[in-house]
């Protein structure tokens, strides 16, 4: 029987979306951006040389049709990328009022967002006084620290004394749809982040926030470090998505990295979680071990996290080689009538302004069972191409790839 494997590579888009001057980095709109081919002219012009060298090199992906879904898609060229492409590929566009990573993966999964998130003013200080009142009475505490737009480490750089000092929260946000609180897993304690985090979700998924972040960090002033036990409470989908389809169907749904998370565990199985290079493993286990016509569903966040929000072109580009050349022995172990898709939820474009995601086209190349052009499509047809694969009914608006 059949089996799907939907893999995000989270902010790797393709530029050329036709709606992208209404999304901004600050005062700039998001017009240009071109996250794959901006990058690929930076390593062909020598500007993105650390610990890495050269033009971008990205076989097999390109082989499926990279470079041509960025032609495609934007009109540009990607240097260095320019195979005959032999997989299934294309470009989607999202419809979401948002760029954000829950727009991006609901829709992706047939589901765009029926509403607009509500995003905190680039103030000082960002939130509501009785959204602080809240926090106040669950943590116990007097006062929260933060209250701001800001980085996550630079954020608990700046307070993370403080926090100790007084046991006050670090709330902060960013421009996505975000109320992050950061904690250290001592002193304040890893249970009491997540309790204060699971009992301020509803008040703020109330707001359309779409999700709020525990962010535990160890360590002393000047020396402290995020640990891998970040943790999102997500708003939950408010209709059923490619994980339920799935599921309701019978088979079983396996995610990898956030996407437990983001879909609040719906429709899920089991999550594994980790870095990405851990992810790497997960996902080549599913390839030998999953179920017949079951879904696995994964996404590798570092393009975004590491890279992209931190405008680091050299570290984006290694990253891509890295994941290019990892793909490569998982890729050759699918089985016939597998069919392994990989796409985007946003842009990070790590030339552009800001740090913010931005709105572009996504790549949707595949292995597997199908192949040939799909042209130019929406983040919904990828939901409902992998349920006509799976021989699952869609429940959504986008239709299967011919």
């Amino acid at each position: 029987m059949a089996r799907a494997f939907l893999v995000v590579m989270d902010s790797v888009g393709c530029g050329g979306a036709p709606d992208a001057g209404s999304f901004y980095n600050g005062d700039t709109p998001d017009t240009g951006a071109n996250t794959l081919a901006h990058i690929a002219a930076e390593c062909a012009a020598g500007r993105a040389d650390k610990g890495r060298s050269g033009p971008l090199r990205l076989p097999t992906l390109d082989a499926l049709g990279l470079g041509a879904v960025v032609r495609l898609a934007s009109g540009q060229d990607a240097p260095g990328l320019g195979a005959d492409p032999a997989g299934l590929w294309g470009a989607a566009s999202e419809v979401s009022a948002g760029k954000d990573t829950p727009s991006g993966h609901w829709e992706l999964a047939g589901l765009p967002v029926p509403w607009d998130w509500t995003y905190f003013p680039d103030t000082d200080p960002a939130f509501p006084p009785d959204l602080v009142d809240k926090v106040k009475a669950i943590a116990g505490t007097d006062g929260i620290l933060g209250n701001r737009h800001a980085s996550g480490t630079v954020i608990i750089a700046d307070e993370g004394e403080r926090h100790q000092q007084t046991g006050w929260p670090i709330c902060y946000t960013s421009a996505d749809s975000v109320f992050q609180i950061a904690a250290h897993e001592e002193s304040f304690g890893l249970d009491r982040l997540y309790d204060l985090c699971a009992r301020l979700a509803p008040v703020l998924h109330a707001m359309k926030v779409g999700r709020v972040i525990a962010r535990p960090f160890v360590g002393s002033p000047g020396h402290y470090t995020r640990t891998g036990n970040r943790h999102d409470y997500a708003i939950e989908p408010p209709a059923p998505t490619l994980c339920d389809w799935v599921q309701g169907a019978g088979r079983k749904v396996h995610a990898v990295g956030k996407i437990g998370d983001i879909f609040s565990m719906r429709g899920i199985d089991d999550v594994a979680k980790g870095p990405d290079a851990d992810l790497m493993g997960h996902l080549s286990n599913l390839v030998d071990n999953a179920e017949d016509g079951s879904l696995t569903f994964a996404n590798f966040v570092e393009f975004d996290s590491l890279y992209g929000h931190r405008r680091d072109v050299s570290g984006y580009a290694r990253h891509l080689e890295w994941f290019d050349t990892a793909i490569s022995p998982i890729l050759a172990r699918l089985r016939p009538d597998d069919l392994m898709i990989f796409t985007a939820d946003h842009g990070n474009d790590p030339t552009w302004v800001g740090t913010d995601h931005t709105r572009e086209r996504v790549p949707v190349l595949g292995k597997g069972a199908q192949s040939g052009q799909i042209g130019l499509c929406a983040f919904t047809d990828v939901a409902a191409t992998i349920a006509a694969h799976l021989g699952v009914p869609a429940q959504g608006p986008g239709r299967s790839f011919p």
